[in-house]
């Protein structure tokens, strides 16, 4: 399990100069003008979903990746904390977002702990990259990092063929990992899970939240949840 981590991140590290192709549906990613547009469409009512929380204080990211919610959070929080392992994610975020408000942590999920609590904590697609070994321990992690009446808010995708490239196709209904390929060919195998709603919902509620978990029709899977 360590090493199918370890090369998780080294996969994530190598990914981080593509990795928006994916979410702005550009190169192996395009799926024509129609498939685009409903993806931007669903994105946008996830993102919706998000601002529907309001001003917060001060709130935490795991795994940032290259800043696509923490734009989100650094236009809805006056302190935001980003954690993650590869430095070269964080660079990318920083350009993006280029905020004072946000603070940057370099580190492995897993490995980092909470210095207090916050109130909203956010992981957008990272909730499948996690073992199920690791499930509840990462999750009580969360739960400790929300203070009482804060809220998580979880987004992930959903199983649809067309999310992805021609040449990674989706693992089967029990598996637990997949093979992800870069723009140059290498390929890497990575832990993959998905979740639908109630799913989402019952192993959010199991670790202290009241969740309201949704799936838009095609393409994501998310979770407000306010911390009980």
């Amino acid at each position: 399990m360590d090493d199918l981590l370890t090369r998780q991140i080294d996969y994530y590290r190598a990914r981080a100069p593509e990795y928006d192709e994916w979410f702005e549906r550009r190169g192996r990613y395009d799926q024509g003008p129609e498939l685009n547009r409903t993806w931007f469409e669903e994105a946008a009512a996830v993102r919706s979903a998000l601002r529907d929380l309001g001003h917060v204080g001060d709130a935490l990211e795991l795994a940032g990746g290259t800043g696509i919610w923490t734009a989100e959070l650094a236009g809805m929080a006056e302190r935001v904390t980003v954690v993650d392992a590869s430095p070269e994610m964080i660079a990318i975020n920083r350009a993006r977002v280029g905020s004072e408000r946000v603070r940057y942590v370099q580190a492995d999920v897993f490995a980092w702990e909470p210095e207090r609590a916050y109130d909203l904590v956010l992981f957008g697609f990272w909730l499948s990259h996690v073992p199920p070994e690791r499930l509840d321990g990462f999750l009580e992690k969360v739960a400790r990092a929300t203070r009482p009446g804060g809220h998580l808010f979880v987004v992930d995708s959903r199983p649809d063929p067309t999310s992805t490239s021609a040449d990674q196709p989706l693992p089967g209904a029990d598996a637990t990992t997949m093979t992800r390929r870069l723009n140059d060919g290498r390929s890497f195998t990575i832990v993959k899970i998905f979740y639908e709603p109630a799913a989402l919902a019952a192993l959010l509620e199991s670790h202290g939240f009241d969740a309201d978990a949704r799936a838009t029709e095609h393409y994501f899977v998310y979770a407000s949840a306010g911390r009980r």
